[in-house]
């Protein structure tokens, strides 16, 4: 060491500093921080990216404000990489990253910086809300704590300090609706927007010991420049989603977790509510009621959840759906307590929920709603208890349930088991069995068993398959469902190869089957490229299939084949325009609506479909369709608006949706409409008020429902709903049908 009067800079352990002043020795020591090694990121010649977190000796304050020695003492975590527009390329906004841990937290660290802050897009602040991952710039991360590149823990946040969490099964199953506890707030400075948040180790899973070994990556999105970014090179291909796959991680080194101390919540809620319902002669009626969930760590990967007395009243009403085919309608989950690892229930490559399962053949044969629910009407749940986890290579599932009673359902006793074994790098096997004591019919019993693959190749190519078999009473001739599928989905390419079957009288009544007695095979095919000499223009998309399904005796049902072109702008508007040429069998009379009955027979139709996607990042974005052709044996016209949303600041949005179809058949002619708006007011991230309007000219009924939640301390909440039902065609227009108006809160206990 030089003796002098300059300043010397050491740095061994934490932050220290010595000064040589008036040739007086003075050693000052910040013990702030322990970083270990002074890099917090590696990258090696293969490509394999490392980065490192470092221990603070006292909690952050999370404010927004990076002013803690510790970002002045270790260096950050930066040179991220763009996977979108120019793969490969560094991405043209700078990002430091930080990543540190105490006994209690992991604490995640962001300044982002911006060349034109005043085209930084963040007009989303309610948790979980439909435009953040999509139309606002976020920053995220992802952990992988069980480094086996398929599950982690993903934790995204914008500039206005809104909040998203979910839950990745087998890097496929992202499950948004899994909420936890942690705290993030988002901070402005002259050159970008910053993110300070504490992510508490009891909110997440992870392996034994001390010393931690997880998977880990981070995106930042820049909308105005449709840029994304990862720590990590991401293909092209990957998309957004890429945060959640793991095997295009980094590893992350350094963290020191807890003992593994069984985690132990308490949750008990109390709950008081007044009704009135016209058809039952019910008029302001007066009940309360409480029950209790507890969650307990039975070991550190290992995580059991009891229910009593289970109430869902806070939950938001399903968006209608109007149905021209004669299939059955899906409706997502929304009931928290199913919705914590509902990845893990995921059979066969089929989607658990969401748009893509609503649109599915492919049954699901684990499907929630079943439990609690009967023709869309709440039945009480009297207890249960639902056991997840990993225990080495295999994740577990375990769930129990008794429903009540009501006066036209028996109790009823619910079971699921899963059970999945990992293989090799992206692959695994697994076996589900479910039961019901009570079949739906209300009498004998319901059970299923399968077994299913989904293997993983190379960084795009997936197979897909299962084998199940359902036993119901007086229901034994055909009943069995197996599925085959290859799927390759690269950038520039894409293909995708089926075959499904499912008896007549396969029958998971703890499931959900949209279609029966069908043999389909089906193929797409994809070419999307990346124009060089259009600067306007991202991807080009071409595309063709065919489906052709058959019944159990090789009576064909159903054929269609679809070419499809599309633009994606680099503004991340899309234009696409379809040409479908069908031919439906319909093996039994159908009634398609009041008074219209097509009889049985073989119809071919022509359609075209033209559709405009703006970018979630304008102030109005949604999707607006045109679809015009023949239909059976007449023509149909559907003009549709969905995912709309206009939004006048960062606190008020309005999500129209509204579809119109004409229908003129041989029959009957018909005109169907359904209209609704969710209009969202947020006050602050933990607080929002929404009311979701819907009318649909079909069932003649116009609904409100009208929530607020206040999320008044980490994991407790408030709920305040009103619900109002009231039916068009009646005398005195419009007349209420219900009402309902209830108070709910509950509070969470972390001993």
């Amino acid at each position: 060491m030089a003796v002098g009067t300059d300043s010397i800079h050491v740095k061994p352990m934490g932050h220290v500093r010595a000064w040589l002043l008036a040739g007086t020795f003075t050693l000052v020591i910040t013990p702030f921080v322990h970083a270990g090694q002074d890099a917090t990121i590696s990258r090696d010649p293969s490509g394999r990216t490392t980065v490192r977190a470092v221990r603070v000796t006292r909690p952050l304050k999370i404010d927004g404000v990076l002013d803690e020695p510790l970002y002045a003492s270790v260096p950050p975590i930066s040179d991220f990489v763009q996977q979108e527009p120019d793969e490969g390329e560094p991405a043209t906004e700078k990002t430091e990253l930080w990543l540190s841990f105490d006994n209690d937290n992991v604490y995640v660290s962001f300044r982002c910086w911006e060349s034109e802050p005043d085209r930084l897009v963040a007009n989303e602040m309610r948790r979980d809300g439909p435009n953040m991952w999509q139309g606002n710039d976020i920053v995220g991360v992802s952990f992988d704590t069980f480094h086996d590149g398929r599950n982690s823990f993903n934790f995204i946040t914008n500039a206005l300090g809104a909040r998203e969490d979910g839950q990745v099964t087998n890097e496929r199953q992202w499950n948004g609706d899994w909420n936890t506890v942690w705290e993030v707030r988002s901070g402005r400075f002259e050159g970008g927007w910053t993110v300070e948040a504490a992510i508490p180790f009891k909110s997440i899973r992870y392996q034994r010991g001390r010393d931690q070994r997880w998977g880990f990556n981070a995106l930042r999105t820049n909308r105005w420049k449709n840029e994304l970014s990862y720590v990590t090179h991401v293909p092209a291909a990957r998309g957004q989603s890429a945060l959640y796959q793991g095997s295009v991680g980094a590893t992350l080194e350094g963290i020191e977790a807890p003992s593994g101390s069984k985690v132990l919540e308490l949750k008990p809620y109390a709950i008081s509510d007044i009704r009135t319902d016209r058809p039952s002669a019910v008029s302001n009626d007066m009940s309360g009621d409480a029950g209790l969930d507890v969650k307990y760590g039975l070991t550190q990967n290992l995580t059991a959840d009891f229910t009593y007395n289970t109430d869902f009243a806070q939950i938001e009403a399903d968006e209608q759906q109007v149905n021209l085919t004669r299939f059955s309608l899906f409706f997502p989950e929304k009931r928290e307590f199913f919705l914590e690892n509902q990845g893990t229930f995921a059979f066969g490559g089929a989607a658990a929920g969401g748009f893509s399962a609503a649109n599915s053949d492919v049954p699901i044969l684990f499907y929630s709603r079943r439990i609690g629910l009967n023709d869309g009407r709440p039945i009480p749940i009297v207890a249960g208890g639902r056991t997840t986890g990993r225990v080495g290579r295999y994740t577990l599932g375990l769930i129990d349930i008794q429903s009540g009673e009501d006066r036209r359902v028996r109790s009823t006793n619910f079971s699921v088991v899963r059970l999945k074994r990992d293989l090799f790098r992206r692959s695994n096997i697994g076996l589900l069995l479910t039961g019901r004591s009570v079949g739906q019919s209300g009498s004998g019993t319901n059970a299923l068993y399968g077994f299913d693959g989904t293997f993983g190749f190379y960084d795009n190519l997936n197979v897909n398959t299962y084998w199940a078999r359902s036993a119901t009473t007086a229901r034994t001739r055909n009943d069995t469902s197996y599925r085959g599928q290859l799927d390759y989905q690269g950038d520039r390419y894409g293909a995708q190869l089926e075959h499904l079957v499912v008896g007549d009288d396969f029958n998971p009544e703890v499931g959900f089957v949209r279609r029966r007695d069908m043999r389909r095979s089906s193929a797409m095919f994809r070419f999307s490229p990346r124009p060089k000499g259009i600067r306007s223009v991202r991807k080009f998309f071409y595309s063709g299939s065919i489906d052709y399904i058959e019944n159990g005796t090789r009576r064909l049902e159903t054929r269609e084949s679809r070419g499809e072109f599309a633009i994606e702008f680099q503004t991340s508007d899309r234009l696409s325009a379809s040409v479908a040429r069908s031919y439906e069998f319909l093996p039994r009379p159908f009634d398609i609506a009041p008074s219209i009955t097509l009889p049985i027979g073989g119809y071919r139709f022509d359609n075209v479909h033209v559709q405009m996607n703006l970018g979630q990042r304008r102030r109005i974005s949604g999707q607006f369709a045109l679809d015009r052709g023949t239909f059976y044996d007449g023509h149909k016209t559907t003009i549709g608006v969905s995912r709309g949303r206009m939004n006048a600041g960062s606190q008020l949005s309005l999500e129209p949706t509204y579809q119109l179809n004409v229908v003129d058949l041989r029959e009957g002619a018909f005109t169907n409409q359904l209209a609704g708006s969710r209009i969202t007011y947020t006050m602050t991230p933990l607080m929002f008020a929404s009311a979701l309007l819907q009318y649909s000219s079909t069932s003649h009924a116009i609904s409100a429902n009208v929530r607020l939640r206040w999320e008044y301390r980490p994991g407790s909440e408030v709920f305040v709903v009103y619900n109002e039902d009231r039916d068009t065609l009646a005398r005195r227009f419009p007349a209420l049908s219900g009402r309902a108006f209830i108070v709910k809160i509950n509070r969470l206990f972390r001993p």
